[in-house]
């Protein structure tokens, strides 16, 4: 099983570096130095600044692709018309297990990121930058960026800078999630969608992007459009950071310009020369097969044409020696237990849509398939945030790119290769994870003793759900860790003790009820 990656993996670069440049003299660049390779910067006004972006056509980096510039346009517009001073926040969360760019930028540029977010504040008349971040590392090496500049929260100064920390987990680097810690909420998804130009941290029109987004805005800003430009396509110009992950010999973040083709990238990080799937935009993006690696050049056009995605950059490659749907099983598992808790579809369809995937390889057969397919569908577009929609994203992208294996597990009992746990998870808390979907463990109902009293859908209405005669209606799905204390809570005080906990069956092909989509609409919230 392979390891972890690491904060701050190999960094490699092909072409000439802009956002990796000066890497090659230290480890990690202070004011100083990165002045020395970088050289000053001078201020540009609002207009200027969106006009630069929109010619380097900058979209965000942390996976959405939102273009800057009309962003950077909608901030000042509502900032003038609230008359409120705006706050210019930059996104530094990196929950995946796959991606690592932002991290090598914060540990090892942090003034390059904080050149483009000063440079966005002070055009915008902001007074207030705040820089998210998930690790040690880069807290660490932020605050010390920041105290290098002499800025800081401190009152009466003109501008206030400071850093929060979420926690590192998927949801947490959600736009609504990275404002709400920065109101000193939970890192939590708000349950409703805002634009954040129009209300964000405090209700102030806010600019959040992507660490990445704000480094290549600095570089630009030095070099012009035209220079900037000569790297990579007329169309997307520029470079782009990666990080390549999964069945390499080298884990990575490379630099590459665009244009470049994907199979070098791969060679480059010591990928199988025939991958039999490579995850492209990480584990809320699209699986694409060997000949797909083939035809695709690194770019969000030339990715999507050939059914990827750049995403959040993140790349991993699988080999043929292991077993694709039981690797993306590993993945669901752990997108089922990075839910928010706040929806339905987060709450109770991905914990169905990771139990289907289970039942699928476990000999469910096609019941199981049509299942999972169902549940899936129902998932999308009924989430309080993005988690579940690229969720269902990864689940349905599984099911179209490896067609054999699914037929060899459904058809034939499995495909005969073992899961060999290549791409990465968390260290500390996948097993949890893992555990959470399925328990092993669901309730059942003894109906010679069911009186109808309706306590125990009050107790786990994310299992159990009143039926329109009055009686509860139980998911067949294994109970998921997080719910099981409150369903051995229902078992205790069902008055009529007609409720239990018992083993689930290894065979479940069925789609639990009310885990479709009216259901998953009713536990929104």
């Amino acid at each position: 099983m392979n390891a972890p990656l690491p904060d701050v993996p190999e960094v490699r670069v092909v072409g000439l570096p802009q956002l990796t440049q000066g890497f090659d003299l230290v480890e990690r660049l202070g004011l100083a130095m990165h002045l020395k390779v970088h050289g000053p910067l001078e201020p540009m006004s609002g207009e200027r600044l969106a006009q630069l972006a929109e010619e380097i056509s900058l979209h965000g980096r942390g996976g959405a692709g939102f273009p800057f510039g009309r962003k950077l346009r909608a901030v000042g517009q509502a900032a003038i018309r609230r008359g409120i001073r705006p706050v210019v926040v930059v996104n530094g969360s990196e929950g995946e297990p796959a991606c690592r760019k932002d991290t090598v930028l914060l540990n090892r540029a942090p003034h390059l990121i904080l050149d483009g977010a000063l440079l966005a504040a002070e055009a915008l008349g902001a007074r207030t930058l705040i820089v998210a971040v998930t690790r040690n590392s880069t807290e660490i090496s932020i605050r010390s960026a920041l105290a290098e500049r002499g800025l800081s929260d401190r009152r009466g100064q003109a501008l206030r800078a400071r850093v929060v920390r979420t926690p590192e987990r998927m949801v947490s680097g959600e736009a609504s999630a990275v404002i709400r810690a920065a109101g000193g909420g939970p890192a939590l998804p708000v349950g409703r969608r805002e634009r954040a130009a129009e209300s964000g941290v405090g209700g102030a029109p806010t600019l959040l992007s992507n660490a990445e987004t704000f480094a290549q805005l600095a570089v630009a800003a030095r070099i012009g459009p035209r220079r900037y430009g000569h790297s990579g396509l007329d169309s997307e110009p520029g470079t782009v950071l990666l990080t390549l992950s999964g069945a390499v010999a080298r884990p990575m973040v490379v630099e590459v310009p665009t244009g470049v083709p994907l199979r070098y990238v791969l060679q480059l990080a010591g990928a199988p020369p025939v991958p039999q799937g490579v995850l492209t935009g990480g584990y809320h993006g699209n699986w694409i097969d060997a000949a797909a690696v083939h035809d695709a050049v690194v770019s969000r056009a030339s990715l999507a044409a050939v059914g990827g995605a750049l995403g959040a950059g993140a790349i991993l490659p699988i080999g043929p020696e292991t077993c694709p749907l039981g690797e993306s099983l590993r993945v669901a598992s752990w997108l089922a237990a990075e839910t928010a808790g706040q929806c339905g579809p987060c709450r109770l369809g991905l914990p169905a849509a990771a139990g289907g995937l289970s039942d699928v390889l476990n000999g469910g057969g096609p019941a199981a398939l049509e299942a999972l397919r169902e549940v899936t569908q129902a998932v999308k577009g009924r989430g309080a945030c993005k988690h579940p929609d690229g969720s269902a994203r990864f689940f349905a992208s599984t099911l179209s790119a490896f067609t054999d294996d699914l037929a060899a597990h459904v058809l034939d009992g499995g495909c005969g290769r073992p899961t060999r746990g290549v791409l990465p998870l968390p260290a500390a808390g996948y097993q949890d994870a893992e555990e959470s979907i399925p328990s092993g463990e669901k309730l059942a109902v003894d109906w010679t003793l069911c009186q109808g009293h309706g306590l125990c859908a009050d107790i786990v209405p994310e299992l159990i759900r009143l039926g329109p005669d009055g009686y509860p209606a139980l998911a067949d799905a294994s109970v998921p860790m997080h719910l099981r204390g409150r369903a051995q809570r229902a078992v205790r005080r069902c008055p009529a003790l007609a409720l239990r906990i018992e083993q689930a069956p290894v065979e479940r092909p069925a789609l639990p009820p009310g885990t479709g989509r009216k259901a998953l609409d009713s536990g929104r919230g």
